[in-house]
């Protein structure tokens, strides 16, 4: 067993980098203009030696003590010679997969299962030289593994005492392969993503691990028509065009529509979107919170300031989701971490790429935490800047660098002088527990380490960006969001807290005049809003609002299993297998239960369904990114 699980590390790296080259010498073009082999390489052995420790490592920790039996030799010997197989089918099939889809094999691989015989009839009738050169490879490596792993010899009985010696080291080695990293976080596809380029993202992979992840990552795609109820589709999308004030769109992509902006403009605005992390209004002084954020407080008078909005939710990638990708909150997990949204899924830089932006995504910590590396790579951001680019950070907490180390970079980068419109999103950390941050900047308030007073630092950070802003070159040019992504320590005895939803949001910058806005608005509304101020003529499927216009208030938000839907006063809630429930609510906390409108929970009903189902139809994108499926 020893013998063979050496043999079998060997050749599985063998075989999974000479794949690799292989692909990569294919898109060569592509590989050159990224910058070269190396990233590929480098990541790619990390995610290989997960892989292979994952099929090896048990069999590694029992040989001390089983090796000797032939027995347990010949059942290692197939238990290897079956994945060996299982690596070789994955690699041949992914050349045509990526022909196809342009990227490795992944969920559609497995989903194309459930039909196989619609899939293997369109194969056998198009692709007859693919499947007879696929056999033929993977004949070959059959043969090969049987050589390599049947009829081994059983190994010589080990000296007692070095059994559990090598046992401990095999599961060492095994924990920190598998884990890939001696980081915060364990290794995950984002982890070795490199470019703006997704299919090259995926090349660092190996085909299995993308399959499998894809697989895993499924579970937490729940169908919100199982948990809430089902719609006709039609009605469906007929009540979240009519409300997001669209027309049918085409059939593939239903909301798809051509936006008009409400200010021209010769040259279209830098926009940067500055999103907080954990700042809910609670804290916030002219939101009628706890007097923490003077900079802000004071920064408010000169922006156009949204009183009223509130979160999707309650995680950092729920409200990325909304105001990158004006994508509505669902039972399910953030679109970020899902597999199927990993390319091809609309995000602001998509639809600015197309007006000639470049963009950049800035992170004090390590950008590959909740896939977000991957995510924003794959859909249309160019740069990436996280803790591993700052130099001389001027302190890095749990979490990553400090607001103003990251407020450092958003500045030095605005201020390099581009002939190239630029969309920037800035995602702030501090304001995280275990409530870090550097010394010397405010006067805490009792113990240092409490939200209250990381609420202070994080304002001071802010506030010592814009000093610099509105004095540099730049600022006339650009156009600023400040958004939390939601509120901290959420909780309560309601369905739905709502109080704990509501948010800081406004845009400052360029022309953009002051004035309180106190409309209900949701954070998927600002994505589209920011498209009319900054003059771009755009082309997307959000469903968000152009608060440009007049437009109707609504806001929406998931919270657990529970979905929110509130227009004006009136909320409805939605709950797992049960009858919808509608209360008048009053800022901050009171809640009357009221005959439930059915129209309004039809409503409601429909915009929990609608972001399943565009996701499940791949129908959250433009037409150049739309994939074509043939089943």
């Amino acid at each position: 067993m020893r013998d063979l699980t050496l043999i079998f590390i060997v050749s599985g790296l063998c075989l999974l980098m000479l794949s690799r080259c292989l692909l990569a010498a294919w898109q060569w073009r592509r590989v050159k203009q990224a910058g070269g082999m190396l990233p590929i390489l480098k990541g790619g052995l990390r995610i290989d030696a997960n892989q292979i420790a994952i099929i090896v490592g048990i069999p590694a920790m029992l040989a001390p003590w089983l090796g000797h039996f032939p027995l347990a030799t010949a059942i290692t010997g197939w238990w290897l010679l079956f994945t060996w197989l299982l690596l070789v089918l994955l690699e041949v099939s992914t050349p045509q997969f990526i022909h196809e889809y342009d990227t490795r094999p992944n969920r559609l691989y497995v989903e194309y299962l459930k039909h196989p015989r619609e899939v293997f009839g369109m194969l056998w009738k198009g692709y007859k030289a693919v499947i007879f050169g696929g056999v033929a490879l993977l004949a070959l490596f059959a043969w090969l593994g049987c050589l390599l792993f049947i009829n081994a010899p059983a190994d010589t009985a080990m000296t007692w005492w070095l059994r559990p010696l090598v046992s401990l080291a095999a599961a060492a080695l095994t924990f920190l392969a598998i884990r890939g990293t001696l980081g915060h976080r364990p290794i995950n596809p984002s982890s070795v993503a490199y470019c703006g380029d997704s299919m090259l993202n995926t090349l660092p992979l190996n085909s299995l691990y993308s399959v499998t992840y894809a697989i895993y990552s499924m579970k937490n795609e729940r169908s919100a028509a199982d948990i809430y109820g089902k719609m006709p589709v039609e009605e469906m999308l007929a009540i979240v065009e009519k409300c997001a004030g669209l027309g049918a769109g085409p059939a593939d992509i239903p909301t798809l529509h051509l936006q008009e902006p409400s200010t021209a403009r010769s040259r279209p605005l830098n926009v940067v979107m500055i999103v907080q992390e954990s700042l809910g209004a609670q804290y916030v002084g002219n939101l009628g919170g706890a007097h923490l954020t003077p900079c802000l407080d004071e920064l408010a008078k000169t922006a156009w300031n949204f009183t009223r909005a509130y979160a999707t939710g309650t995680r950092s990638v729920r409200g990325l989701e909304a105001v990158v990708a004006g994508f509505p909150p669902t039972v399910s997990d953030a679109a970020l971490r899902l597999s199927g949204a990993q390319s091809n899924f609309f995000t602001m830089a998509q639809a600015l790429k197309l007006q000639g932006y470049r963009s950049s995504f800035i992170y004090g910590g390590e950008a590959h935490f909740d896939n977000m590396k991957s995510f924003f790579l794959g859909n249309g951001f160019d740069d990436l800047y996280d803790l591993p680019t700052f130099k001389d950070p001027a302190f890095v907490g749990t979490w990553g660098a400090s607001d103003e180390d990251m407020f450092n970079t958003l500045h030095s980068l605005l201020a390099t002088p581009s002939d190239q419109p630029s969309f920037t999103l800035a995602f702030s950390v501090s304001n995280h527990s275990p409530w870090e941050y550097p010394s010397g900047r405010i006067t805490p308030d009792g113990d240092p380490a409490t939200v209250e007073n990381t609420v202070r630092y994080a304002d001071w950070a802010i506030g010592q960006f814009f000093d610099r802003a509105r004095q540099s070159d730049y600022w006339e040019n650009t156009v600023f969001l400040i958004v939390a992504d939601h509120d901290s320590r959420v909780g309560g005895a309601s369905l739905v807290p709502l109080r704990h939803f509501h948010i800081p949001a406004m845009i400052v910058g360029a022309d953009v005049a002051a004035r309180r806005d106190d409309r209900l608005i949701s954070q998927i509304d600002l994505p589209t809003t920011l498209l009319s101020i900054m003059g771009v003529r755009a082309e997307h499927p959000m469903i968000g609002r152009d608060l440009t216009q007049a437009c109707g208030e609504r806001a929406m938000m998931q919270y657990g299993e529970n979905y929110g839907y509130l227009q004006g006063d009136k909320l409805i809630v939605l709950e797992p297998h049960r009858e919808a429930s509608q209360y008048r609510y009053q800022a901050p906390t009171s809640y009357t239960p009221m005959p439930t409108d059915p129209d309004l929970a039809r409503t409601a009903l429909a915009h929990a369904l609608w972001p399943n189902w565009v996701y499940k139809q791949q129908s959250y994108t433009l037409p150049n990114l739309k994939i074509r499926r043939s089943d």
